[in-house]
């Protein structure tokens, strides 16, 4: 293992909260390499909202921007590829990727992401993130006073539908076939007057993905701006698990409020270890990881 391939901090995932760590240590004087495949879950999303001097900008626009700063910080590298595998050392860890390059760090921040899986209804997947939707602090304003739909069950549904009635009143719940609302959640519902549909669902007919109407196993149709919905979800890499982060009930890695996991020397940010998906809590996250890291270091260095 030559020097070049040595770091004092290895950043896997280049997107939001990766970039915000690496420029956070790079203005730390650290010698930090991040490992992006450039692959980031928004990138079907046509515009970013509700991060504050960002607003309406393409997801691609803005993290262009952010690695072209954090390339101003010869101290911060980066390789393309993508990590395959994570094994302890006595002196930190070594990282191979895809291409079987090798690097061997002191310390690891994973900022990974999630991977979603798109349920089996024909057209979800092209309207994932254009007008399927997850968050409407992200995108909710776009589609305000629209008619909209909710694509869950039981509490999912009951929540989604607290909390999208202050965007529009125009809404109806889709359980894709028996509803696990409980008879208490549908007498509120029922008090909004939202519809709840539990007829199987088989395609969203769309245009580029913008959806026109839901059709059902019946055949029949309904009409609609917009549907939001909460896909399940995975690790997009699972070398946390191969180093012994523990996971939450709800799948996310496991931190501390210093963004810290369970394993030493080993820090996690982003959407792989926050319910909230929005493009200003990933950089708000990687920040403090990467002071907190840091911090750490220099307490030991010191």
């Amino acid at each position: 293992m030559t020097a070049k391939n040595a770091f004092e901090i290895i950043i896997i995932g280049g997107s939001y909260s990766g970039l915000s760590a690496g420029m956070t240590l790079g203005r730390a004087l650290r010698h930090v390499l991040i490992i992006d495949s450039g692959n980031p879950c928004n990138r079907q999303t046509p515009y970013s909202h509700n991060f504050i001097t960002q607003d309406g900008k393409t997801p691609k626009e803005i993290a262009t921007s952010a690695k072209e700063q954090v390339e101003q910080y010869s101290s911060v590298k980066f390789h393309d590829g993508f990590a395959i595998r994570a094994v302890k050392t006595p002196n930190g860890f070594e990282i191979t990727t895809q291409n079987n390059v090798k690097f061997i760090t002191e310390k690891l921040i994973f900022a990974t992401g999630v991977k979603d899986i798109m349920p089996d209804i024909k057209g979800f997947s092209k309207c994932w993130g254009i007008s399927i939707i997850h968050c409407p602090y992200c995108h909710g304003y776009e589609v305000k006073n629209e008619e909209t739909g909710i694509l869950a069950n039981g509490d999912i549904a009951f929540h989604y539908a607290q909390l999208i009635s202050n965007w529009t009143k125009k809404l109806t719940i889709f359980t894709n076939g028996k509803s696990t609302l409980t008879q208490e959640q549908i007498a509120k519902i029922k008090t909004h007057n939202i519809p709840i549909i539990e007829k199987e669902i088989t395609a969203l007919n769309h245009k580029n993905g913008h959806l026109k109407n839901i059709i059902f196993a019946d055949h029949s149709t309904f009409q609609l701006k917009a549907i939001y919905a909460r896909p399940a979800f995975v690790q997009h890499s699972d070398i946390p698990k191969q180093l012994g982060c523990e996971l939450t009930e709800q799948g996310l890695i496991k931190v501390d409020m210093f963004q810290k996991t369970t394993v030493e020397n080993i820090f996690a940010c982003g959407d792989n270890s926050s319910p909230f998906r929005a493009v200003s809590h990933a950089v708000a996250s990687g920040t403090t990881a990467g002071a907190l890291l840091n911090n750490e270091m220099t307490e030991v260095e010191f």
